[in-house]
């Protein structure tokens, strides 16, 4: 029974684990949008707003956390600067998922994970034209 388990495994190591949602939070704050299967864009979904919360901090001991959280120094220096400040007035929140369907392959759940101020902004994401395509 899997009675209060906060983390699915994905059938991992539990390195591999961590430096994959690291990898996925990273590459959200870079690029705005990832593709990634429902599953795991529901568990960066936590990691990502944990981070974002880090950042409205904005104090030195919110910074190392997020260092030592993500994979990236680009990435970190990035929430900091901009996504952190766009989402001061919000309480929580701050990513959405739309679904896109199955994939091909193995039929799995696939979907966007995008941030929601900067999916507002950027109207022309290619990761949300085709969201909008597959409706």
């Amino acid at each position: 029974m899997r009675h209060q388990r906060l983390m699915k495994k994905f059938g991992r190591s539990s390195e591999h684990r961590k430096m994959l949602m690291k990898s996925l939070v990273a590459n959200l704050i870079i690029s705005g949008s990832i593709k990634t299967t429902l599953p795991k864009a529901k568990q960066a979904r936590k990691d990502a707003e944990k981070a974002v919360t880090l950042a409205k901090r904005g104090d030195l001991a919110a910074r190392r956390l997020v260092m030592s959280r993500l994979a990236q120094p680009k990435a970190a220096a990035k929430l900091f600067s901009e996504i952190g400040p766009a989402m001061k007035d919000r309480k929580g929140g701050y990513t959405r998922i739309v679904k896109l369907g199955a994939r091909k392959g193995d039929g799995a759940e696939m979907c966007v994970l995008q941030w929601v101020v900067a999916g507002e902004a950027k109207a022309s994401d290619p990761a949300a034209e085709q969201a909008k395509e597959v409706k």
